[in-house]
């Protein structure tokens, strides 16, 4: 018994690393909807982001047979990220600049409080679908244990679960802070997170490739080697290509950006 807790706490442990891995694409998606408040209503709309994705992180874990079974509930979210990270992507690299800053100018106008936080919500539960799909994967393959059953599963499987979610909130909630501030310095970085963004709807299509109903892709190909390479492989290098093809702004520009953001 005692080697099935040690087991347990390995899995919680690797849990959480991948929770931080996956809620860091999580909270610059949501530094960037955010970026554009002034800063108390972008701590606010953070906060409100947080919770929803508690909230749905949480539904997620009670509803992860109906989300593992029917396929257009993982179609719609990949196809919302593919959207979302292709709607900012595109202009930024084909757009010139004058047409960048004619659309910012548009978007800004359209993008009130309650606006920016519906669209956290729906990228939240985008990425609540995707977070805990990985999470499940590895916690049902864990041993029964005498607790009771919850949410449909073994009790401590369940438990892991939660726990590792709460981790990854906690972890967004402190990114996301952080990740505004470097907007500010790097502002190119915005290009990237959207990549990232379309990335992991990218990720959100082959799981529904392969589901049973579906057939595309062989149903284990999603959770087998050589596409976890090819996933993170093109997730890391687009985070470090970002970074070093990123423009830096300078003191005056950051203190400009930031008297705007105040305004």
């Amino acid at each position: 018994m005692e080697s099935i807790w040690i087991e347990y706490a390995w899995t919680l442990l690797i849990l959480i690393g991948l929770e931080g891995l996956l809620s860091a694409d999580n909270a610059l998606v949501l530094a960037v909807i955010a970026k554009h408040l002034p800063p108390e209503q972008r701590k606010k709309a953070i906060s409100y982001g947080i919770f929803m994705a508690f909230v749905f992180r949480f539904a997620a874990i009670f509803m992860i047979s109906f989300i593992a079974n029917v396929w257009q509930v993982q179609a719609i979210g990949a196809a919302y990220l593919i959207y979302l990270g292709a709607k900012h992507v595109i202009p930024a690299i084909f757009g010139s600049k004058k047409e960048d800053e004619d659309e910012g100018k548009e978007l800004s106008k359209g993008k009130g409080f309650w606006p920016t936080v519906g669209k956290i919500g729906l990228a939240d539960l985008a990425f609540a679908i995707d977070s805990i799909l990985a999470a499940v994967a590895l916690a049902i393959a864990l041993p029964a244990t005498p607790l009771p059953t919850f949410g449909g599963m073994d009790g401590a499987q369940f438990a892991v679960i939660v726990i590792a979610a709460i981790a990854g909130l906690i972890l967004i909630k402190f990114a996301a802070t952080w990740f505004v501030k470097l907007l500010h310095v790097r502002p190119g970085l915005e290009t990237t997170a959207y990549l990232i963004v379309g990335w992991v709807g990218v990720k959100l299509a082959v799981i529904t490739l392969a589901h049973h109903d579906v057939g595309v892709l062989p149903h284990e190909f999603p959770h087998g080697l050589t596409w976890t390479a090819i996933f993170w492989g093109v997730l890391l290098s687009t985070a470090v290509g970002g970074w070093f093809l990123s423009g830096k702004n300078s003191k005056e520009e950051v203190e400009k950006v930031k008297e705007s953001s105040a305004s």
